[in-house]
Parts: C-alpha cells; sequence; structure tokens
C-alpha cells in the first residue's frame, strides 16, 4: 500500500542533545514563541518549552517537525483539561 505524502502520519518524539538542541517530530502548529518560551500544539498536547535564549533554528509544519536551540531548562505538557483554552489563551497575547 502506497504511502500519500500529502496526509503524513506524524509520530511524536523528542529528541534533546546536550540541553542545547531539541528536535521534536509530531508538531503540529507553533503558538507563541520568545527566547523563554516556545508552545506549541503536538500530536499529544500542547508542548511548553522553557529556557535561555532559545531559537528555531528549522520549522517545517508540512513535515511536522522543529528544531529549537539554546539553553533548554524545562518541557512539559499542559493539562489535558486546560489544553485549548491554554493555547487560544497563549495565542491571543
Amino acid at each position: 500500500m502506497p504511502i500519500d505524502n500529502k496526509t503524513p502520519k506524524w509520530r511524536h518524539q523528542l529528541t534533546l542533545v546536550d540541553r542545547e538542541e531539541l528536535n521534536v517530530d509530531g508538531v503540529v502548529s507553533l503558538g507563541s514563541y520568545d527566547e523563554k518560551e516556545i508552545v506549541m500544539e503536538t500530536e499529544k498536547g500542547v508542548l511548553i518549552i522553557k529556557g535561555e535564549s532559545l531559537n528555531i533554528k528549522q520549522l517545517n509544519l508540512e513535515q511536522g517537525n522543529i528544531i529549537i536551540e539554546g539553553a533548554i531548562k524545562g518541557m512539559y505538557y499542559e493539562e489535558e483539561s486546560r489544553q485549548k483554552k491554554g493555547l487560544l489563551e497563549r495565542f491571543l497575547k
């Protein structure tokens, strides 16, 4: 059965290298971002990255991939019940 390139099947995966480069697969959309926090919607919920001097090195929403550089200090997912409201509030800030 051939794979349709127009409808990718993302696998949600995080790869952190030396706390300086983070590769995230399964990204649906990018919310807010600055040098201290990046918020994105993934296949498994809203993911928040905290750190210092954060920079988006590469973003490809068609392939569902983002690469972040900087000093990664923490990563966490928002609660399921607050997910939609939290992401919308972050977009409107």
